[in-house]
């Protein structure tokens, strides 16, 4: 019956995405990035501009988060994501009618999908810890993150497909909206909402709810949350840049090297996306499952194990991302070889932070817990990287030139390299909290609990 409920719970986002979630999901909120070069011959714009479509949407995301997070621990779960899936729908469509004439409305668009978003993104993996523990639950999150990755993959190959056959960037926002409606009907109508923790040794009316500002207290004086928090920041600053610039980076060194056409009228060159798409979606699952797969074994010699496997997934992702990047002018072939090593390897990561988190977080606090982590991995993560790469590879850009294109690109995306070896610093700082934060979180008593129970042992003696 769990499980039946884990799938409904699946299906009900997975038309959704990245950010994030399930079985068979098309990442409609990453469709724009998949039909970039269109949408630069459309307006006319720069790399800089371009990065702010998914910064844009990131803050939007971002600010947002907290709200549904404190909501998801005090309200009905279920109807908040209803809420917000509808209203993530309409908006997606009413992007895809927008002129060239009207640039800021494309942005808007995408700033306002942000509410959909933060809807579900806060409260999906709560609602399986409260249907999952240990081992199992583990095993779930793997099933539900599936979707980062492949959604984020189906969503390159969809996107450019559409765009394809209709020869309009347009019609690659008109996919999902209606399997949005779809999410919205089976969370509606067949899933239940679980009592917060009621699985767990601590359920939820044996746990008082604190007001906001003490969650949040509680939650920056967790080491391994916060550290793990900074660590996922990373995976996001990288898979970030990587989302926007990769099939266009592909695509300009094809240019470069005679290999393609370049992008003078729409449709352009979708080749790179599909490519690109198909990549993401297996390294998803390889990365996923071998990431929590390593992590049960380990777990056997060490209770570190989940922070050290996120960080070995990053410091090993980060040479294949520099050789991916380095490698673009000399060999497609093993550029996309190296791209497949190094999206794999940070693939490990998605499940198992997840874990991390609910395992450290007492369960009337992991909503909460859950917005904090997106604001903070979204503000310095994937809110600034798609923008930053642009803005830097203007800055580096010394004429207007398809080598400059390409040049000014790559010097730029080798800041993820960077960045992931930084991830896997944090990482590791984690493990030398998380066996500490683990016991406090399953041993958790509030002081007000500690006072009652002391008042009625003293009752019974006296």
């Amino acid at each position: 019956f769990q499980l039946r409920k884990l799938f409904l719970i699946v299906l009900a986002c997975s038309s959704l995405s990245e950010v994030n979630k399930h079985t068979l999901p098309i990442s409609s909120r990453d469709l724009v990035e998949r039909v970039l070069p269109d949408i630069e011959q459309f307006f006319s714009i720069s790399d800089g501009k371009s990065g702010l479509l998914q910064t844009v949407f990131i803050c939007s995301y971002m600010i947002l988060a907290p709200l549904f997070g404190y909501l998801g621990d005090r309200y009905n779960r279920k109807y908040i994501m209803c809420v917000g899936i509808f209203f993530w729908s309409l908006v997606t469509l009413a992007s895809s009618f927008i002129g060239k004439e009207h640039f800021w409305a494309l942005l808007l668009t995408r700033g306002l999908v942000g509410v959909g978003e933060a809807s579900y993104s806060t409260i999906a993996p709560t609602i399986i810890a409260d249907l999952f523990v240990k081992e199992m639950r583990t095993n779930m999150l793997s099933i539900f993150y599936f979707a980062i990755p492949v959604g984020s993959g189906l969503g390159y190959i969809v996107g450019s497909k559409v765009n394809d056959v209709a020869g309009d960037w347009h019609w690659a926002l008109r996919v999902t909206p209606s399997l949005g409606l779809l999410a919205v009907i089976l969370l509606f109508f067949v899933v239940q909402e679980p009592k917060r923790g009621a699985i767990e040794a601590r359920p939820e009316h044996t746990l008082h709810r604190t007001s906001w500002m003490t969650d949040i207290k509680a939650l920056c004086r967790n080491p391994s949350f916060v550290l793990s928090t900074f660590g996922f920041t990373t995976v996001a600053f990288v898979t970030g840049s990587l989302a926007l610039w990769a099939p266009a980076f592909l695509f300009r060194a094809g240019v470069f090297t005679g290999e393609k056409q370049p992008c003078l009228k729409a449709p352009c060159d979708n080749s790179d996306s599909v490519l690109f798409g198909i990549i993401t979606v297996v390294t998803g699952i390889l990365g996923v499952t071998s990431g929590v797969q390593v992590s049960k074994k380990l777990r056997t010699r060490t209770p570190r194990a989940d922070p050290l496997v996120c960080a070995a997934g990053l410091l090993l992702a980060a040479p294949f991302l520099y050789l991916s990047i380095m490698f673009a002018q000399a060999s497609t072939v093993a550029t996309y070889v190296f791209i497949f090593l190094g999206e794999t390897f940070l693939s490990m990561n998605w499940a198992v932070v997840a874990d991390i988190l609910l395992y450290v977080v007492i369960p009337t606090r992991r909503s909460t817990a859950e917005a904090f982590q997106i604001v903070l991995s979204h503000l310095l993560g994937d809110a600034v990287s798609p923008y930053l790469i642009g803005v830097v590879s203007d800055s580096i850009k010394k004429s207007d030139s398809y080598m400059w294109d390409f040049r000014s690109l790559q010097m730029s995306l080798l800041l993820c390299s960077f960045v992931a070896v930084v991830g896997g610093a944090f990482f590791l700082a984690t493990a030398l909290f998380i066996e500490k934060d683990r016991h406090l979180a399953e041993n958790y008593v509030p002081s007000g609990e500690t006072i009652l129970k002391v008042t009625v042992m003293f009752d019974c003696l006296f």
